[in-house]
């Protein structure tokens, strides 16, 4: 294990066999001796200490637990998972239209597109290491000097090639590829994230067009009413103050129109933003939610989840990437061992350049051990084992808040469903009062105290009843996003070569 003292950074371990577990089969042809031969002594000291410390690398804690099923989930909870598709389920081809264009145009999942080439090359860069460099130079001079002059041509190819006796490289190399789908997941998040609020915003606006139809239907009735009233005080059977009432109720009515309006008018706009177009160039002709047909979701089982959320994926592709840094950073204890070659042709007169004289070539080998860096190395371990133990913790919250998300969603679903058949019973009521008291007070054997009264829980009960209606849809939007709406990629288009 590694320690720090308040004196300065010790490095102490405990032998092993360390040759067996870290050196590859394939070259366990080195020996020990002919390594070590070119390190100082005290490097020959320490190798043993700091095998055994490079052994504490493994990811700490466990997966955390998952459930056998969920808690509000129906009997049929077994069932498939919802598809790529879902938004379809609505059955409104103004929505797919949208839809289609968020997908196609929409400036964030293009950001996230864009991130996931950045991924790409980071690892395509990280592999580089794996792999040799070769390069070529050439060059032509001529000098005089003392009266005399001298011409010199070269032509050379180089290389050189790090063995990656103890995987640091690829380690790097997989960190970086483990970042590069964890990038993709993210954009999956992003994805579905956006497609959810297209739904979301189309629902709002077909809820805002209901209430304002409410609302003006509510207008005619105050002012039906008011008419009423106003006759009876002609007649002497109705006085001022009821006018009042009346005409407050309607004026009440009225200012609701300009607020739903403009709802309807925002969300368009929003709209727009979302699927990537000026508000000017967007026209969403709407219509009402009653018209939409509402979709069957299913959760599944929760153990499909982890499978089925981005998000999750993305957690666990991090960690990934954390483990292979933490394996990267003890591999920058041992010592490295840098192959380099040359070779190529060079003389002084250019038609003697390619003879056989001219040849020349050098191979080197270069073995580096850090001995003393000032806790650089260590500091860089613990480090990335705290980042790692940091996305583990970020992994299993992402597990538990998965879980935590459909339970809420599916309590969502089932309770607003039964709150909606609930208002609508109450609706029903209302309007039967409502109308029996109209009747009523044109026949005059109402008081209008009972009128008004009626006519306020009528139009309070229509407007409640249409949220209801929006809160159900969305909650089931928001089940669709919490099972992840199907976005999950198969693994094969996950990885990425160096």
């Amino acid at each position: 294990m590694f320690e720090d003292s308040r004196v300065g950074a010790r490095i102490v371990g405990v032998g092993r066999n360390w040759r067996s577990m870290f050196i590859p089969h394939a070259a366990r042809r080195f020996t020990f001796s002919t390594m070590l031969g070119r390190l100082p002594a005290l490097a020959c000291a320490m190798l043993p200490g700091l095998a055994g410390c490079a052994l504490e690398v493994g990811r700490p804690g466990a997966v955390p637990e998952v459930p056998g099923k969920y808690r509000a989930a129906p009997a049929n909870s077994h069932a498939a998972l919802p598809g790529s598709d879902w938004w379809q389920g609505f059955r409104s081809r103004e929505l797919n239209d949208y839809v289609i264009q968020a997908l196609a145009q929409n400036f964030d999942i293009g950001a996230a597109i864009a991130r996931i080439q950045q991924a790409d090359a980071q690892a395509r860069i990280a592999g580089a290491a794996l792999l040799p460099t070769v390069g070529f130079d050439s060059s032509a001079a001529r000098s005089r000097a003392g009266g005399s002059e001298q011409s010199s041509f070269r032509l050379a190819w180089n290389a050189s090639y790090e063995i990656d006796f103890w995987g640091k490289n690829r380690a790097l190399a997989d960190a970086a590829n483990a970042a590069a789908n964890a990038s993709r997941y993210d954009a999956d998040t992003v994805t579905l994230t956006t497609v959810a609020s297209v739904v979301n915003t189309y629902l709002q606006i077909l809820a805002a067009q209901d209430r304002l139809r409410i609302a003006q239907d509510n207008v005619r009735s105050a002012e039906r009413i008011l008419q009423v009233i106003r006759d009876r005080v002609a007649v002497g059977t109705a006085t001022a103050l009821d006018v009042a009432q009346q005409e407050a109720i309607l004026d009440t009515q009225r200012a609701n129109v300009p607020l739903l309006e403009q709802t309807i008018r925002q969300n368009k706009n929003t709209m727009a933003l979302l699927v990537g177009r000026a508000p000017e160039l967007v026209q969403v002709r709407g219509g009402s939610l009653m018209l939409l047909t509402l979709p069957r979701v299913t959760p599944g089982l929760p153990s499909e989840l982890l499978l089925q959320r981005p998000d999750i994926q993305s957690a666990e592709a991090q960690l990934a990437s954390a483990d292979a840094n933490v394996f990267a950073a003890r591999a920058a204890f041992f010592p490295s061992i840098q192959l380099t070659g040359q070779g190529g042709f060079q003389s002084t007169a250019l038609q003697t350049l390619f003879s056989g004289p001219a040849a020349f070539y050098n191979i080197a080998a270069n073995l580096t051990q850090p001995i003393f860096e000032g806790g650089r190395l260590l500091g860089q371990f613990e480090l990335q084992k705290g980042r790692q133990m940091e996305l583990l913790q970020s992994y299993q919250r992402a597990v538990i808040s998965a879980f935590t998300d459909v339970e809420n969603a599916l309590i969502a679903t089932q309770l607003l469903a039964r709150r909606e058949a609930l208002q609508r019973l109450a609706v029903a009521s209302a309007r039967r009062a409502y109308q029996l008291s109209e009747t009523r007070l044109r026949e005059g054997t109402v008081d209008l105290v009972t009128v008004l009264n009626t006519q306020l829980t009528l139009f309070s009960a229509q407007d409640l009843l249409a949220q209801i209606e929006l809160a159900r849809r969305q909650a089931i939007v928001g089940l669709f996003q919490a099972l992840g709406g199907g976005w999950s990629i198969p693994v094969g288009e996950k990885t990425r070569a160096p």
